[in-house]
């Protein structure tokens, strides 16, 4: 089976299209429910911000802490579908790279929940 050859863009032409790949990879990324419960959340977390007062390094932390998440979320979604397609019967090691993809994720979520917590309990307490 012959493929045809992938055309590069450069220059300007470049930039539009991985603006373009990178927009149909948030468009992916919007169809995971994962995603969104943590979207809500760091709306949410917004919220809480403007109602105890966060400083503004408070809300540039909480960015930067939402944005890793959601860049791990879209690579931990891409190993799940790279391993679906790769192997798509039960394997330990597909099952190793969804659950290592998976404690990432887990990891930033904590992160994002201490920040939070550190935040609003530290204006609502002190």
């Amino acid at each position: 089976m012959h493929r045809g050859t992938i055309k590069k863009e450069v220059g300007t032409r470049h930039l539009f299209a991985a603006a373009r790949y990178s927009l149909q990879g948030f468009q992916r990324l919007v169809g995971e429910a994962a995603f969104r419960h943590e979207a809500l959340a760091f709306g949410a977390a917004l919220v809480l911000f403007a109602l105890v007062g966060a400083a503004l390094v408070e809300y540039v932390a909480l960015f930067v802490l939402a944005m890793v998440l959601f860049a791990f979320e879209a690579i931990n979604t891409a190993i799940e579908e790279l391993v679906d397609r790769v192997s798509p019967e039960i394997s330990s090691v597909g099952k190793h790279a969804k659950d290592l993809g998976s404690f990432a994720c887990f990891c930033l979520i904590v992160a994002n929940g201490a920040l939070v917590a550190y935040v609003v309990l530290g204006r609502l307490l002190f």
